[in-house]
C-alpha cells in the first residue's frame, strides 16, 4: 500500500497532510474508507474536479472504498470565495445540478467488489437536523478565532464583509466527514489545498466527539506557466458535460497546451505509469513539434471523459480540417463544434437565398483569416487560400450553396495550419 503514498509524492500530487507517515501506515494496514465531496455550483463537473476524480481512481485502484459526496446541502450554501458573497441557487436548480454531478460521477468508479465506490448526498443527513441540537452538539466544538484565520474568510473581511451563512460553511463541511466516519467508518477526506482548512476543521471535529484520529490530504491548485487560470479557454470553463464542452474542445484543450505545463499534467491526469510519462516527457523535450506527450493526454483523457468512440471522432475531424481526410464523414455537431472553436462567420441563411455565398475575398475577411480584402486577395494570389480543403485561385470565386457541408458549414484554411470557418444561421 505504501506505493500509493510514493507514486502521489512522485506525480507532486500532494499538498498537505495531516500526518503522511501516520496516513501510509494506515495504509499499509489494509483498505481504508475515504471521500471527496463535490458541491452542484454548475450543472457539469470541470478539470478542476477531474484532479480529484482521477486521485480517487488512484485510491481505489489500489482496493480503497471511495465515497463520492455530493454537496446536496452544501451547495444550497456555498463555500465562500476570496471575492464576494455568492448568489443562493434555487433549490430545485440545486437538486436538478446534484442529478447532474451523480450521473458524470457515476461513470468513473468501479461499483463492484470489495473496493466498491459509493455515491452519497450530504442532503441526506442534514434535512433533518435540529437547529438548537446542531449549535450544541457540533457548533460547541468550533472557535470562532480559528475560523477567522481561514483565509477567505479574512479577506472578506478585510472588504464587504461575510454573511453568517456562508461562515457556517465550515461547520457542515466539518459535519459530512463525522457523519461519513460514523456511518461508514471513512477516515480520510481528500480535496483541493484551497479546502485545508475545512478538511482539518473536520479531522479535529471527529477528534473532539469520537476521540478518533482520521486523516485529511490535499492535492496541489493546478496553474498554468503563462499565469492564465487552468481549465479555463477563450471561449471558458472547460467542462466534462459534452453539452457544456464540446468532446472536441475537450481534445483541443490538452492537446493544446504548453510544452512547460505538460509534465505537470501527465503527472496530475494520466494514470499512465512513471516509465511512461517520463518517456512522453523525453519525446515532449526532444521533438516538441510532434506534441506526443499532449496527443497521449488527449487521447487518455478524453477517452475517460467521453468515451473512445467520441475521441476517434474528434481525431478523424482535425485530420479532415486541415486536408488529411473527407470533410464530408465528419458528423455534423462535431464539425460545428470545431468550427466554432476557431475563428468563424455567422452568415444568415437570407444571404444565401440567391444559391451562392458572398465571395471569397469576403469571406476570408468576415471569419477573421485575413485582416484586410488586399491581404486576403494575395493570400489567394499566392496559392494559400482554401474552401473546404479545395485551393481558391479566384478572388470573385462565390462558392455555391451546394458547397455548404450538411447545408450549413464551410471550412476555410490559409496555409497549411490557419483555419476559420463559416456558418449558416437562421
Amino acid at each position: 500500500m505504501s506505493a500509493l503514498i510514493d507514486d502521489l509524492q512522485w506525480r507532486g500530487l500532494i499538498a498537505q497532510s495531516t500526518d503522511l507517515e501516520s496516513l501510509r501506515a494506515d495504509l499499509d494496514e489494509g483498505p481504508i474508507t475515504f471521500y471527496i465531496g463535490f458541491d452542484p455550483t454548475a450543472p457539469s463537473l470541470h478539470l478542476g474536479n477531474l484532479l480529484q476524480i482521477q486521485t480517487m481512481r488512484r485510491f481505489q485502484a489500489h482496493g480503497h472504498r471511495p465515497l463520492a459526496l455530493v454537496g446536496g446541502a452544501t451547495g444550497l450554501i456555498g463555500d465562500p470565495k476570496m471575492t464576494g458573497e455568492r448568489t443562493l441557487n434555487p433549490v430545485d436548480v440545486v437538486d436538478e445540478w446534484v442529478s447532474r454531478l451523480r450521473t458524470e460521477l457515476s461513470d468513473f468508479f468501479d461499483f463492484e467488489g470489495p473496493a466498491a465506490a459509493q455515491l452519497v448526498n450530504n442532503f441526506d443527513w442534514t434535512k433533518d437536523i435540529d437547529v438548537i441540537a446542531f449549535l450544541r452538539d457540533i457548533g460547541k466544538h468550533f472557535s470562532v478565532n480559528r475560523m477567522l484565520d481561514r483565509e477567505a474568510v479574512a479577506a472578506r473581511l478585510a472588504g464587504d464583509g461575510i454573511s453568517f451563512t456562508e461562515f457556517s460553511y465550515q461547520l457542515l463541511q466539518s459535519y459530512d466527514f463525522l457523519e461519513l466516519y460514523r456511518r461508514h467508518g471513512c477516515r480520510l477526506q481528500m480535496g483541493g489545498s484551497d479546502q485545508w482548512g475545512n478538511i482539518t476543521a473536520g479531522v479535529d471535529l471527529i477528534r473532539r466527539v469520537e476521540a478518533a484520529h482520521v486523516h485529511a490530504l490535499t492535492t496541489p491548485l493546478v496553474t498554468k506557466a503563462d499565469g492564465t487560470k487552468f481549465g479555463k479557454t477563450e471561449t471558458g470553463t472547460v467542462w466534462l458535460s459534452p453539452a457544456m464542452t464540446s468532446p472536441y474542445a475537450f481534445f483541443q484543450f490538452w492537446l493544446n497546451a504548453d510544452d512547460r505545463d505538460v509534465p505537470t499534467y501527465l503527472r496530475f491526469y494520466s494514470m499512465r505509469s512513471h516509465a511512461e510519462i517520463e518517456e512522453l516527457e523525453e519525446a515532449t523535450r526532444a521533438e516538441p513539434a510532434r506534441r506526443a506527450a499532449q496527443r497521449a493526454l488527449a487521447q487518455e483523457l478524453t477517452t475517460l471523459v467521453h468515451g473512445a468512440a467520441a475521441t476517434e471522432a474528434v481525431e478523424a475531424a482535425a485530420q479532415a480540417l486541415f486536408g488529411q481526410g473527407d470533410l464530408s464523414s465528419v458528423p455534423a455537431d462535431v464539425l460545428d463544434a470545431a468550427l466554432r472553436e476557431v475563428p468563424h462567420a455567422i452568415v444568415p441563411r437570407e444571404e444565401i437565398a440567391g444559391g451562392t455565398l458572398p465571395d471569397i475575398v469576403d469571406l476570408l475577411v468576415r471569419s477573421g483569416l485575413s485582416p484586410s480584402r488586399g491581404q486576403a486577395r494575395r493570400t489567394i494570389g499566392e496559392g494559400g487560400a482554401y474552401v473546404n480543403n479545395v485551393r481558391v485561385e479566384d478572388e470573385a470565386f462565390c462558392p455555391p450553396a451546394g458547397d455548404l457541408l450538411h447545408g450549413r458549414f464551410l471550412v476555410l484554411r490559409r496555409g497549411r495550419r490557419t483555419l476559420a470557418g463559416v456558418l449558416i444561421e437562421g
